[in-house]
């Protein structure tokens, strides 16, 4: 007795690869955004995810979603399209010690 292998999603690897696009970045920064201390990331992971040979973890799929300020669901349901803009998240940065603050 085999175990059926799960459906993926068919506009998974569109999604992936507009995220990139969109944000502008090569697979190689890409990578660095997306790699977490258990997951080590290389760029061929990233042409097979955007390829559709190779399915990404659900931890990637995560750090994808939340890179592009979107829910994972819109990643992952085939009925939903990636929002006009992505909403991304910008770093905060450090309170300046300026004058005018005091």
């Amino acid at each position: 007795m085999g175990r059926a292998r799960r459906p993926q999603p068919a506009r998974l690897a569109e999604k992936l690869l507009e995220i990139r696009n969109r944000l502008g970045l090569s697979q190689g920064q890409l990578v660095r955004r997306l790699e977490s201390k258990d997951i080590r990331l290389y760029p061929a992971h990233l042409s097979g995810y955007e390829a559709g040979t190779r399915e990404p973890p659900l931890q990637i799929l995560l750090n994808y979603a939340r890179t592009a300020g979107i829910a994972v669901e819109i990643l992952i349901d085939d009925k939903l399209d990636l929002p006009d803009r992505l909403p991304i998240r910008r770093k905060r940065r450090a309170k300046s010690t300026d004058a005018r603050q005091c």
